[in-house]
């Protein structure tokens, strides 16, 4: 089995024009960007054609991309799939911020030791849209929330209220199924 390339090399190839690095890229980033497409469109098909337009734009300007150490390559491929799952949602007006928050959520954060990683997936993709998509972006992709209120064209306050209101739908969704468990 040949090694893997390093991303410089990749990027070499890619830059080059060669057909079996663009494979190579595809092989290498696919899960981690159909992964990055999930947590916002939480549908498999949505996300299917988040990726195939994600790769479409990332194989057209690889050739502007500036390579600045290992895992940049990694960053801007998962940057362009975020950009594009937060693109789909605005065009397909997914994207409503609520000011409805559920009666009695809790305030303290729950005790996830022992929550199974698909179970507190399947809860984030419940979240409304708007919710999931603020979480998100701050909590995996660490944007401020100056960063997500610029992207997605609110407030910054709307920013960190929709996180407050997803985070406590989350802890409720998490309560609840710990209750079940027991």
């Amino acid at each position: 089995m040949k090694p893997k390339s390093t991303e410089q090399q990749l990027l070499q190839r890619l830059q080059e024009g060669d057909r079996k690095a663009q494979r190579e890229l595809y092989d290498r980033f696919a899960p981690l960007a159909m992964a990055q497409a999930m947590r916002y469109v939480a549908d498999r098909q949505t996300a299917c054609d988040v990726l195939q337009e994600s790769f479409v734009k990332i194989l057209t300007a690889v050739g502007h991309f500036q390579y600045r150490g290992e895992g940049a390559l990694r960053g801007w491929v998962l940057s362009i799939v975020t950009h594009e799952a937060v693109d789909w949602l605005r065009h397909n007006h997914r994207m409503l911020f609520t000011d409805t928050v559920p009666d009695n959520l809790p305030d303290e954060d729950p005790d996830v030791e022992g929550l199974p990683m698909e179970v507190l997936q399947h809860m984030i993709e419940q979240l409304p849209d708007g919710y999931r998509t603020v979480f998100c972006l701050f909590v995996f992709d660490r944007k401020s929330h100056k960063e997500i209120a610029q992207l997605l064209g609110i407030k910054e306050n709307s920013s960190a209220s929709q996180f407050l209101r997803a985070k406590r739908l989350l802890v409720r969704m998490i309560n609840d199924y710990q209750r079940q468990q027991q």
